[in-house]
C-alpha cells in the first residue's frame, strides 16, 4: 500500500501496528481478531470479511481494528452489544467525537486517547486522524 492511498478514501482497512498491539494484547489476552484479514490477523483464531464477523458471535477477550468506512458504526455497535452478552472488546477506533455512533456506544466503553498519531500497517507517515482505544466490558 502506497502513502498516497493512505491518505485517499480509497481503502478502509488500516493494519494495526504490531508493537502498539503487543502492548495492549500484554494487558488483555486476546483470544479473537473479529475483524482481520489472513494477512493482518493479529489472533490464531479470528473472522476474515468473508467470515462476515458482524454475523458471528464474539466471545472471550476480543481485538477489533474495524474497516473505518461507512460500516464503522455497526462495528462499535457490535462490540458495545457483544459487550452486553459477557465479551469484552478493545477497539481502536478513528477518534471521531463528533460522530453519532461515537456518543451512542463509545461514551459507554472505557475510552483512552492516543498520545500524537499511529502508523498503521508499517506506514512511513502516520495516520490523518486521531486515534483511541475503547474497552468494552458488560454494563451492570
Amino acid at each position: 500500500m502506497n502513502t498516497n492511498l493512505m491518505f485517499s478514501s480509497e481503502t478502509d482497512l488500516w493494519s494495526t501496528p504490531q508493537d502498539f498491539f503487543d502492548g495492549l494484547n500484554n494487558v488483555h489476552k486476546f483470544e479473537l481478531d473479529v475483524c482481520a484479514s489472513d494477512d493482518n490477523a493479529k489472533c490464531n483464531r479470528y473472522f476474515t470479511k468473508d467470515d462476515d464477523g458482524l454475523n458471528q458471535i464474539w466471545e472471550g477477550n476480543c481485538w477489533m481494528n474495524p474497516p473505518y468506512g461507512r460500516q464503522i458504526a455497526a462495528w462499535v455497535r457490535k462490540a458495545y452489544e457483544s459487550a452486553q452478552s459477557g465479551a469484552k472488546v478493545v477497539c481502536l477506533l478513528p477518534a471521531r467525537t463528533d460522530t453519532r455512533w461515537w456518543h451512542d456506544y463509545c461514551t459507554k466503553g472505557e475510552v483512552t486517547f492516543i498520545r500524537g498519531r499511529l502508523k498503521f500497517g508499517g506506514q512511513k507517515n502516520s495516520a490523518p486522524f486521531p486515534s483511541a482505544v475503547v474497552v468494552f466490558t458488560k454494563v451492570a
